[in-house]
Formats: structure tokens, sequence, C-alpha cells
């Protein structure tokens, strides 16, 4: 039996071999025909992976805030992720590939492409719309001159966020930027910048006050000196987004950008204050010229017909203006001055300047073409073929290719808010993705399969794993003609986010939210009516129950065995409700926390606790208000127009976390910088609180955003805070520390970055299996500290740079998982060595070392890796020069005693085996003799030129009987050269397995015993086939006489004994011969069978308690051993011994030990 596989060999013993050689096709791994056996020969050791990062998931796509096309080429197309980079494709938008990932940011605002010069492109970063806390801003412009290859940093580091930016047609060197700035205070790097050296220097040359940036930005193709703005005044705070004012405006310029017309009411515009403002002008006939301004009642649409002189509201549609912080944009159509398209919720053409508008409710643009959206962004029109053509949405892209047809493009970049875990085995991780919904996908990153995902080997080229993407309609999932890929950054990049019409994927049936019991086992499962914000817990001592919270005081409890959700929120909803005007404030990603040492205690935070103990059936307020209670903080959001969807919802709680040693310690922080706890939340009745906001020596109005107590001590916690929304613009990175239960703080920010606007820390967590091992995520970044925080490393590998919104640190399988808010989940697999070494580079050392190993976990039978679900390593080991001569690796038991072995070719470096938790395999019968009732079996072809047979039957593989392993304290031995390294090390339970750990152990026992009576029983055999066959080969030099007499008597003596244990029918090795009852050796291959992993026909049974007909089997068995060892005994002793004192005058001799 093989110790360890690689990734593409694996000869795990527990599948069944007809399984086996199924998923083996399935995947085009090619396996032996004896592949249950043990191969010979040392097995080659795995060279296990550089550690890095491995996408997750979930299968779904995210905003896409920006988008650029080349005129007249339908192949190449830039989209912009909202926070997931930039992406490119030169197929038409069937591939998409990442080209921005080694820059320091992901929000992609603007793009631009040089009308004379298509491999000049310009990136604007930072998302320019104001829609809740958690936007990405960026880091200024950035241009390439190779279309993408490479790119260079232009400046404008601290604009924050950019909403356009224009080419001169004529002078791919003259840029203008629309600039809005951060928003989250005021700032003097707002409005329209201009270079005319191709961004070496800058000059703003329309700036309106500290809280106005431009929002819109129109050239005149055919004459680049005429450029229309449009100007917003906007503040986005933790507690409101304030959109419109009087510096509000549209602006005109006559000379490329150097000086600013303002057009105000006198020029038939609408009375400020005004809110979001995008124009265009059209390509058509520049002396039309259209502006959306979000207004209180004044209209939406206005529209010049004089080059922008006069003006006059052509629409009072206010589908065209809801929600500016998220929408606004209007675009001309470069062919027709009458047709303009506007997005919103939904796409909107006119055909008529701006009258009337089609398009409501999602429906195509006609006459455009084909291709809407939802929640639309941003659009690209080709001027050489209107109805070639591109929009942006929540959920990606969508390509109206000009011929009639659309496109629909998903990318992963999913904005996921928080990301946990639970108990299972693989584990699963939970989340909720912005403009999705709730989640939960399996950490095994070997195969996706099942509910959402399809099997690699149904269209996915080797290296190159792809997931099938699903779409939702009423709670059942829909294939979608797109695809997701989950992909380390240093493999080969993913290809394939778009199907075209010629593509095929196999479309599995739809089903509502959960697996059904005979369905295969899923690894994505989508929650049913649940929330794209807030957090998604299962509960620790049953993933069958998973709560997930939602804005407007929405919380839901899910019973995963019924597949149904339960809406079990504390008040009234309050969707659309002013904060002041409901009576619990739960904000948009409102907190949830359930107490591990009692999982029916589960707390919800608005401006204070709430707690159920009865499933939600009831609430009681577990604590006071735990905010500042500022009323001019607790106020409506959305401006001019109110927005009060809850994202901007201030002095509420926005943090909780138990201590996971001291029982009732829970921790709250809130969005206005205060921190409180209580060593009584398992109390009755709401407890005493303590307030150590003081003790923090922080600025004010601070968003408490991670809390992480110790694994080791419990007075011991950190912190993550973030001050980018707290109204002083302080973007460095915050993380302390107590240890004294917050009388006193230390910041351990230590050094971290802090010269990027996104060097703000978003999340920390502690690494529960070393202490002093922290983690950390920035607004860009990933990093790790060995010390407490005093100092910090970067770790990017596998990870883009991308805003990481919450780090979980599963303790058994020692994997951090990381959520992002911009590229899904990620998973850092297995950092024991990392723990061990203090580096996540692979060891490079002087001397050799075997690495202490992490837990090794006992599966539920049926749920260990085959050839196409290899396993990780489980043993890792250092050698420091290439070994003389095989090394050897050894399991041990908790006495000490070897229960596994095996050699291993091994090389210089690190090393990795993996043991798949059997025993030693018991010996094997090997069938030496000519059966009499098939005299020519060794000429037939399975067995020419080999000297010994296998017992074969179908319905039972001659591996059954080998033992598993039981939960509890183990070691591994690994000998190099005659020096020997060990390690201890357990192995834990699957939760899924009800049994007790000794009820397994005492099934292991009795495996043991029985695989002790199979050996007994093999040796026995094949000692009497050495006899035989010393007979057969004897009596072709006597075939006649005494001597062949005699030789035929003895044959007769010992096949008597021989036929107790292995019938004569099954040593023809015939596997459909049913002729006979089984003797002892079939008969305790079954039974190991059954009481152990089973295998074919046998069903097994390891994961149960013996049964007392198994034992009574067993019993009566080792009474016919005992007896058929009686007679072996004899012809050993007496009878041979006998035989060759009596025939050693006639020169026969039968060699009792060969």
């Amino acid at each position: 039996m093989p110790f360890f596989c690689t990734v593409s060999r694996n000869f795990s013993l527990v599948a069944r071999a007809t399984a086996i050689a199924a998923i083996a096709a399935a995947v085009g791994v090619s396996l032996p025909a004896s592949a249950q056996f043990k191969p010979d020969g040392p097995q080659k050791t795995t060279t296990p992976p550089p550690l890095q990062f491995h996408y997750m998931g979930p299968p779904a796509g995210g905003r896409i805030a920006s988008v650029a096309g080349i005129p007249g080429n339908y192949s190449t197309y830039y989209l912009g992720a909202a926070s997931g980079g930039l992406w490119k494709s030169t197929d038409g938008g069937h591939t998409f590939l990442p080209i921005f990932d080694d820059q320091d940011t992901s929000s992609i605002g603007a793009i631009a492409i040089a009308p004379s010069d298509s491999n000049t492109v310009w990136v604007g970063t930072g998302e320019p719309w104001f829609i809740r806390p958690s936007d990405i801003w960026g880091d200024g412009v950035y241009k390439s001159t190779d279309a993408g290859k490479t790119w260079q940093h232009m400046g404008l580091v601290d604009t924050g966020r950019i909403a356009r930016i224009a080419i001169n047609p004529k002078d791919a060197n003259n840029v203008l930027v629309c600039a809005e700035g951060r928003g989250n205070s005021p700032q003097q790097q707002r409005g329209v910048y201009r270079s005319t050296d191709g961004g070496k220097h800058w000059t703003r040359t329309l700036f309106v006050n500290e809280h106005t940036g431009c929002s819109g930005l129109s050239m005149d193709p055919g004459n680049p000196d005429i450029l229309l703005a449009g100007m917003w005044e906007v503040t986005g705070r933790t507690w409101a987004e304030d959109s419109g004012g009087p510096g509000s405006g549209v602006y005109i310029s006559h000379d490329n950008g150097r000086t600013w017309t303002h057009l105000a009411t006198a020029n038939g515009l609408p009375t400020p204050p005004l809110g979001k403002i995008d124009v265009t002008i059209s390509p058509a006939n520049p002396q039309r010229m259209y502006a959306l301004i979000q207004t209180r009642d004044q209209g939406s649409v206005w529209r010049s017909d004089d080059g922008g002189t006069r003006w006059k509201v052509v629409s009072h549609d206010r589908n065209l203006i809801m929600r500016a912080g998220y929408y606004i944009f209007i675009e001309a159509n470069p062919n027709d001055p009458n047709g303009v398209l506007v997005l919103n919720s939904g796409p909107h053409y006119s055909s008529d300047g701006g009258l009337t508008f089609s398009g409501e409710g999602g429906k195509s643009v006609k006459p455009l073409g084909p291709a809407s959206c939802g929640d639309c962004h941003d659009a690209w029109i080709d001027p050489t073929n209107p109805a070639h053509y591109v929009l942006t949405d929540d959920g990606g892209a969508n390509i109206a290719t000009g011929a009639g047809t659309a496109l629909t493009v998903a990318l992963p970049n999913g904005q996921i808010y928080h990301v946990f875990s639970d108990d299972q085995v693989p584990y699963w991780i939970y989340g909720n993705r912005q403009d999705d919904g709730a989640w939960r996908l399996s950490s095994d990153i070997s195969q996706p399969s099942g509910n959402g995902l399809l099997p690699k080997s149904e269209f996915m080229p080797q290296g190159n794993p792809y997931a099938g993407y699903f779409s939702r309609n009423r709670g059942k999932f829909k294939v979608d003609k797109t695809l997701l890929a989950r992909y380390p950054k240093a493999a080969p990049p993913p290809k394939g986010w778009a199907l075209g019409p010629d593509d095929k994927v196999k479309t599995p049936p739809d089903r509502s939210g959960f697996e059904g019991p005979n369905e295969p086992e899923p690894t994505y499962q989508y929650f049913p009516n649940a929330c794209e914000s807030g957090f998604t817990i299962p509960t620790p001592d049953d993933p069958n129950i998973v709560w997930s919270s939602c804005y407007a005081n929405n919380l839901y409890r899910f019973d995963l065995t019924q597949g149904t959700p339960h809406a079990v929120s504390p008040s009234q909803i309050a969707l659309d409700s002013p904060p002041n005007e409901t009576k619990y404030r739960c904000q948009w990603t409102a907190p949830l926390a359930i107490d591990p040492f009692d999982p029916k205690n589960v707390y919800f935070g608005c401006q204070m606790v709430l707690r159920t103990r009865d499933a939600g059936h009831s609430w009681i307020e577990f604590s006071p208000d735990l905010s500042t209670r500022d009323p001019s903080r607790i106020v409506p959001s959305g401006g001019i127009m109110g927005d009060n969807l809850g994202q901007y919802y201030g002095e509420v709680v926005w943090s909780m976390a138990f201590s996971p040693i001291q029982k009732g310690l829970l921790w709250a922080g809130t969005n206005d910088g205060k921190l409180w706890y209580t060593q009584d939340a398992e109390a009755a009745q709401a407890p005493q609180w303590t307030d150590v906001t003081a003790n923090l020596h922080l600025p004010p109005w601070g968003e408490i955003n991670q809390i992480a107590p110790s694994h080791f001590h419990p007075g011991t916690v950190y912190i993550a805070v973030d001050f980018r929304w707290a109204g002083h613009d302080d973007v460095k990175p915050y993380i302390l520390m107590t240890k004294d239960y917050g009388k006193t703080w230390k910041n351990i920010s230590g050094d971290l970055p802090s010269s990027n606007p996104l060097d703000y820390v978003l999340s920390v967590a502690e690494n529960p299996n070393r202490e002093g091992m922290l983690f950390a995520g920035t607004g860009h970044a990933f990093y790790y500290t060995l010390d407490n925080g005093r100092h910090w490393i970067h770790f990017n590998k596998g990870l883009p740079p991308s805003p990481v919104s919450w780090i979980n640190v599963e303790p058994r399988m020692h994997d951090v998982d990381v959520s992002t808010y911009g590229r899904g989940d990620y998973i850092l697999p297995d950092i024991t060595t990392f723990e061990q070494t203090g580096s996540p580079a692979q060891p490079d050392s002087r001397a050799t070392r075997l690495f202490k190993p992490g837990p090794v976990f006992r599966k539920a039978r049926g749920a260990y890796p085959t050839a196409a679900e290899p396993a990780r390593p489980q043993f890792q080991f250092y050698l420091a020069s290439a070994p003389k001569q095989p090394v050897q690796l050894q399991i041990l038991d908790s006495q000490g005693k070897v229960i596994r072995t095996e050699k291993l070719d091994a090389h210089q470096g690190l090393n990795g085996a993996y043991w798949d938790l059997f025993y030693d395999m018991p010996a094997d019968v090997k069938l030496l003799t000519t059966p009499s009732g098939n005299p020519y079996i060794w000429d037939e072809p399975r067995y020419q030129g080999k000297d010994y047979r296998r017992i074969i039957h179908w319905g039972i593989d001659a591996h059954t009987g080998t033992p598993i392993a039981a939960p509890g304290d183990y070691q591994v031995r690994l000998t190099v050269d005659g020096k020997s390294y060990t390690q201890p090390f357990k192995v834990l339970k699957d939760p899924k397995i009800k049994a007790s750990d000794a009820v397994l152990k005492d099934s292991t026992a009795l495996q043991v015993q029985i695989a002790d009576a199979i050996t007994q029983t093999d040796d026995m055999v094949n000692t009497m086939e050495q006899w035989r066959k010393q007979i057969q080969d004897q009596l072709k030099t006597h075939a006649s006489g005494s001597a062949a007499d005699a030789l035929k008597q003895l044959n007769a003596q010992i096949l008597q004994v021989e036929n107790q244990l292995v019938s004569p029918e099954a040593r023809l090795s015939d596997d459909k011969q049913y002729s006979t009852r089984y003797k002892v050796y079939w008969n305790l291959r079954w039974l190991g069978g059954q009481v152990g992993q089973g295998a074919q026909n046998a069903a097994g049974g390891s994961d149960y308690e013996p049964t007392v007909v198994q034992r009574q089997t067993f019993a009566k068995l080792q009474g016919q051993i005992a007896q058929a060892k009686a007679g072996f005994e004899n012809l050993e002793s007496n009878v041979l011994p006998a035989f060759n004192s009596d025939m050693k005058g006639a020169g026969v001799t039968i060699h009792p030990g060969d």
C-alpha cells in the first residue's frame, strides 16, 4: 500500500477498485490493472508546492466600474473592476486576463485609450461612486504605452476617485483627468487636472471648493478645445452620505481645459443645490450637449443645442437619477445627435434627444442592440458601429457584438465582506458577496464539483481549473453561459470567463438551495433569500445551523437539513428608515456573534447588543447603547435626495468577538470609536459592560473593524481600527493590543507601510497555533508578523492586490482564510511549516529536519483522497543532501508500536508524503502451484512471465482487511541514512462520524486482530504453496514409481490442511467462480471489509461499533484457524521431516523453509 500520493498518482486503498478505475478514466489518470496492490519499490516523495494563496470563489462575478474599447476593433476590451483590478480581452470577450495585478491598487474608476495610438492606455483609480463606507478609492493615474503589458504611475496620488479621463484625439500627450477626490473630508485634490506632456506634470485647471470634485467630463472629438465638465459636491462619512450643494454645477471650456466657465441658472440649468452631474457632447453634432443632473424636483436631463450657451430640461424622469451615489451616467450616441444612453438601475435609451426613454425595467436598449444590464455603471459605444457596445453592471459586463448577439462576462472579482469557517472535514467557508448573497464554499481546493460547480473533467484543461457560474432564479440554480476560475497567481492565468454561442457546458438539473440526500456532495452552496451584506456564521457545534445578518434589521437562521431560511429579525424591518426614526440602528453589515461555549446564545449588533437564546424567537437588549450617542451623527443619509438603505448608519456596533478561552468574555466595537467588553455574556439578563475607549488613546470616530481575542491569554486582544471615514482623512494603519483586558494598549502597527492612501488596516487575526504570529489585511495587501507586531512582512504570493476585508485562521487545518473586497475568497493552505520555520518560503537549510505535522483527520468512510482528489502532503521533511539510500518513514501508535512502514525515494530539499491512515497491509496469498482444475493457467496472458498468482474474486478486493487508524496520539519517524527524527501528531475524528473515539478505537482493535489473522493465514498458505510447488517440480523428474507415489501422498496431506484455509476453487484465480462456499481466507477478507473500510461489495463499517455477529464470526474463524494451524504445525514438525528422511535415499527432498 503506498504511503503517499502525488498530484497525478494516488493509490489510496479506500476506494472501490471499480470506482477508482472510473475516476481515473474521467480525469485521464493511468492506473495499472492491479492498482489495488502495493507498487514495487520505494515510492517517490512529492515536492510540496511553494506556499501561496489559492482562489476559492465564490463562482459569481462582481461590479465592473469602467470599460473601454477600440473603435472598429471587435476583439479588444478593457474592464475595470470596482475593487478587483484591470482586465483585458483580445478575443472578442471570450477570455479576460488580469493585467494590473502588479500595481498597488485594485479599484479602477476610469479607462481611456488614446484615439491616435491604441497602445496608449490610461487608467484612473478609485471607484467614482459613493455607495457605502466599504468603497475603495485609488492612488492616482497610470499609463501604459504597450497596450497594458507594463504600467507607469503618473501621479495624482491623493485624488482618490477618478471618474473620467479625456485624451486629445490629435495629441496623446494632452490628457485631462476628472477627479472626485476621496470625499471623506475637505480636500484640495479635487477637480479637473490637465497635462500636455503625457502626465509628467499636472495642472489643476478647474477647482470649485474643497467639498466638490469632478464627476463628469466630455471632450468634443472633432475639436478637443471644447470640453464639458460636471462637478459634484459630496461628502461621505461613516454616518451619512451628503450628495449635493452649491458647489455642484456644469462647466465648459473652449481652450482645451485651460480655463472654465460656470454654466448656471441663467443658462437654463437648474437652481442649486444640485447633486451628482454627468455630461456628454454629441460627436455627431457637437452643438448638441446633454447633462444628467441629480435634483430634488427640477428634472433629470438637460440639453443644449447651441454648444452650451442655452439649456433646457427635456426629461423629468426620476428613474434616470435614482441613487446618484451609485449611478448617474450619460453618453451620446456617436452617430446620432438624438440618441442618448442613460444608465441607472437599468439602461435607458432615447432616440428623440432625451424627450422619452425606453429600456426601463432592465429591457434591452434598442435600437442600440441586445445587451442590457442591471444596476448599471459604465458604457462604451463604438463610434464606427453603435450596435457594438459594452454595458457594465453589478455582475460583470455585457457585450453587444454588433452582429445582433450579446455576450455576458463575469470575472472573479467578488466583493466579500467577511469569512468564517465551520468544523466539518473538509471545513466550509462562509461569507456574503456584495450584489449577490450569502453562500458557503468547501475548503477542499482539489476538486470543485456539485451544487454550482461542474467537475473539472467536463471542460477544464490541466492546470487551468474552472468552475461553472450559476445565477439564481427564484431560489433555484440556473446555468449561465459564463465561467469563473480558481487559480493561484503563480499558475498560468485562467481563461474563458465568457462563453460564445459555440461553447458547450453540461447543464446540471436545477436544484433549490441545498442538496438532497441522494445528490453528490457539493462544493458550493447558495443560501436562498439571504443577503449580500452582513455576516454569515455557522453554529460551532452544528454546521447545519447557519446565521446570516443583513441590512434593515434583517436576520436569517438557516437549518440546512430543511433547506429553508427562517426570518428571525429582532424588530420591524427598517428599510428606507432614517436612523433616527428606527428602534434599532442595524447597519449594512450588522455584526453577529455566537457563543463558542454555549452556541444557543446568539448576539446581534445594532446601536446595542441584542441576544436570543431560543433560535431567534425572542430577543432581549443585552447592553445599553454602546455608541457615543451623538445626535449629529444619527441623521438621514443621501443629501438632496434621501438614501437610507442602512449603508451609512452611524453610532452602531460594528464588530463583536468572543474569547475562545474565557467563557462569557465578549468584546464589542462601534463605528464611532468605542470599545467595550463584558465578562458575563451568558447572563440571563443584560450584564455590566466595561468601556475601555479612553485607554486606546486614539483619534475620535474610528471604525473598530475586527476584534481578535487571544487563544493564549484571556486578557489579550487585538483590534484593527480604520479612520478613513472619520472626517479627518487619516489613512494610516492602526493595530492595537492589550494584555490586561483593555486597561492599557499598545500600538503594534510597527513598520506597516503608511505612505499609500490604501494602507489603512481592515482586518487582524491571531494564529491560534503559534503565539505572537498575527495576520493583517489593509486596503490593498496582506501582512504577517512573528513577534506580536514589532515587525510586519508583506506576503502576496497568489493574492492579487485587493482590500483584505476579513481574516479567519482555521486552527485544525492550519489554514488562513481571507476574504477580499474585490477578488473573492482565498485560502493559504497548511501553514504548519511556515509556523515552524518562520518563513512562508520553502526551507533552505543545512540541517535535515522533520517538521511537526498538523493533525490528520480520520474522515467519514469513503471521504478519502482518490486519484481525482490528491491530498495535501501531511508530512514534510527537509533533507540537507540527497540520501544514500531510500529513506524510511514509519507511523507509530500511542504505545510506540510501528503500524506503517514505507521506503521513500526522497531528494535533497523539501519533501512531502501523505499517509492514508491505513496500517501496513496484511500479508497476501501468493499461489505458486498449478491448480488441477486449470492445468494451463500459467499460459494465460495475465500470468505469462509471472512466478506467482493472487487469489481474486469479484465483490471484494485483495487488500480488504487493512486496518484504519483510530483517533488518538501518534508519532511519525523519519530515518535517513541510519539517523532517525521523530515528531508527534494527532489523528482527529471527522465530526460527521457519530461514533465516539472509544468506539472507533475498539473497531480499529478488531480490524487489527482480523489483519493479524489474515497474515497468519496467508503465511501458512504461502508456506504450503512453496512446499507443493517443490512437489510439482519434483514430479516432473519423478513422474512414476515409489517417489511419485510418496510425493502425491504428501501433496494430498498438505492440501488437506490448505483446503481448510483456501478452497480449491479459489485457487483457480477466477474472479467469478461461484461454485463453493468460502473458507477461512476469504471469510477473513470479507469480515475485514465489513468491520473496516469496505471494498466493492463489502459495505464497510469502520465508523461504527462492530456488531455482535461480526465478533461472533471472528471468534468462529479464530477456532478454524487454530484447527488449521495444528495441522500445519504437524506438517512442518512431523510430516515433512519424516518424508525427507524416508526419501533421502531416492534423492527427493522438500525444503521446509523455501
